[in-house]
């Protein structure tokens, strides 16, 4: 399968209970909806952020059906999540997406980017981030995740 048929849109309120599903069904890094809801992301949480403009989202589809996504905070010029689903890894839609909300981003007037990434040389988001220009801050997040930014020219 090619990104070629693969449709991109931006996420609206309505998404919310589809994106929870379908993190919970990645490969690394899943979270189910209990787990999320003990953080504070619940569908109407998340729908509420959407549609106030303080979390905007990509989303990917393919014949409909979400496969992927990407969210970033307007207030702190976080990347808050990036999610694919198994079987659309390795296609350069992760990178599509993360793309897309970092031009959001900046079009909100962040130039240092940031987000939480795992440690652990053998994660996918460990190389992932990395080879995209990433680099590591040093500091740790509250979940512990290792914290990188990227600094747009």
């Amino acid at each position: 399968m090619s990104n070629t048929n693969i449709d991109f849109r931006p996420a609206q309120a309505e998404d919310a209970a589809e994106c929870i599903r379908v993190r919970g069904l990645t490969r690394e890094n899943a979270a189910s909806a209990e787990r999320l809801a003990e953080l504070g992301v619940t569908v109407a949480s998340w729908g509420e952020q959407i549609r106030s403009g303080q979390l905007p989202g990509h989303l990917a589809l393919h014949q409909g059906q979400l496969v992927g996504y990407c969210f970033g905070d307007v207030g702190s010029g976080e990347v808050v999540v990036l999610a694919l689903l198994p079987e659309f890894e390795g296609l350069g839609l992760g990178k599509l997406l993360l793309h897309k909300v970092m031009a959001e981003l900046r079009s909100h007037g962040h130039q240092r980017l940031f987000l939480g990434c795992s440690d652990d040389p053998a994660s996918r988001s460990y190389g992932f981030y990395r080879h995209l220009g990433w680099r590591s801050t040093g500091q740790r997040d509250g979940l512990g995740d290792e914290m990188l930014e990227h600094v747009l020219n």
